[in-house]
């Protein structure tokens, strides 16, 4: 199980106590927002996009969307997100639990702007029922990030 796989990535940072762990699914921005009595928009999901043959990782708040245009100037390439097949044979990680930790060799992992907002953030944990709570110093850590960029909308207040 992929959150296996998670755990023991942790284990480098004694963090792997930390992970959350639901009864219910928290496969959604919405249902983990319920399950961690949270805001959605402080939910950091976790997108997956085809570039140039391989796979990248977007991080981004929960009320975030990805801005077509923005991604194309960062990127020069049209966005174009795996498939429901392709995420976890890619990622390493099934749909619901995608996380930028623990991820196949050769992912690139980058965080949006949209997260900068918030003190503490809850990315999954490779599960469709687990999360973490980290600083946005944490987060960029132990994705091991590439850059932050900004390639969302709808999130500014």
């Amino acid at each position: 199980m992929a959150i296996e796989k998670v755990k023991e990535y942790f284990k480098q940072w004694n963090m792997e106590d930390k992970i959350l762990e639901f009864e219910a699914s928290s496969a959604t921005v919405e249902l983990a927002a319920q399950a961690l009595k949270c805001e959605p928009k402080r939910i950091a999901k976790t997108l997956s996009f085809m570039m140039d043959n391989k796979c990248i990782l977007i991080v981004a708040a929960g009320d975030a969307k990805i801005y077509n245009s923005k991604y194309k100037s960062q990127f020069g390439t049209k966005a174009k997100m795996l498939t429901y097949d392709e995420v976890a044979t890619l990622t390493g990680h099934a749909v619901g639990g995608v996380c930028p930790f623990g991820v196949k060799d050769g992912v690139v992992t980058y965080l949006d702007m949209s997260l900068k907002r918030f003190t503490t953030v809850f990315p999954a944990c490779g599960s469709s029922n687990s999360a973490i709570e980290l600083s946005l110093d944490e987060l960029e850590q132990y994705s091991n990030a590439n850059s932050w960029i900004d390639v969302c909308k709808d999130w500014q207040e």
